[in-house]
Parts: structure tokens; C-alpha cells; sequence
């Protein structure tokens, strides 16, 4: 089972630099076209699923703009022993 990741932006430190839509090795951040923040940028956003949460975005973004979520591995509950 694939971990599943997602990114949170914080709208006041995103410039809109694409640093973190170049270095996803996914390639499922983009900038949101449709929106800008209080200073004027398109921030950047999540496109698909895909995202691991492998936290590269948050590394390379300047501004340290992101914060990365990844959910915890399932366990495989252990058989009962008789």
C-alpha cells in the first residue's frame, strides 16, 4: 500500500518561486492559476493523488512555505496465538 502524503501552504511566504513543482519527484504540485495571495502570487498547490510525503518541496522552498503530512503505515493486525 503506497504511503499517502499531502502538503499544507501558507499563503504568506508563498512567492510563487516553482522551486518545489520542479524538485517533486511525483510531479503533482503546481501553481493554482486561479488564485492569489495577499501579496500578489499564484501559490503553488496539489494537483493529484500521488504525493508521498517525502517532504523534498518543504526542503527546497526558500520561504519555508509548506509543511508536509504523511500518513502513519498501516500494521497488519498479529494472528492470535491458541
Amino acid at each position: 500500500m503506497p504511503v499517502k502524503g499531502w502538503i499544507e501552504v501558507h499563503d504568506l511566504y508563498c512567492k510563487g518561486c516553482e522551486l518545489c513543482v520542479s524538485a517533486c519527484p511525483q510531479h503533482v504540485l503546481a501553481l493554482d492559476l486561479d488564485r492569489l495571495t495577499s501579496k500578489g502570487y499564484h501559490p503553488v498547490v496539489l494537483t493529484a493523488d500521488g504525493c508521498t510525503g517525502c517532504a523534498i518541496c518543504a526542503v527546497v522552498c526558500p520561504e519555508a512555505a509548506l509543511t508536509v503530512y504523511r500518513e502513519a503505515p498501516q500494521k497488519a493486525p498479529k494472528p492470535a496465538i491458541a
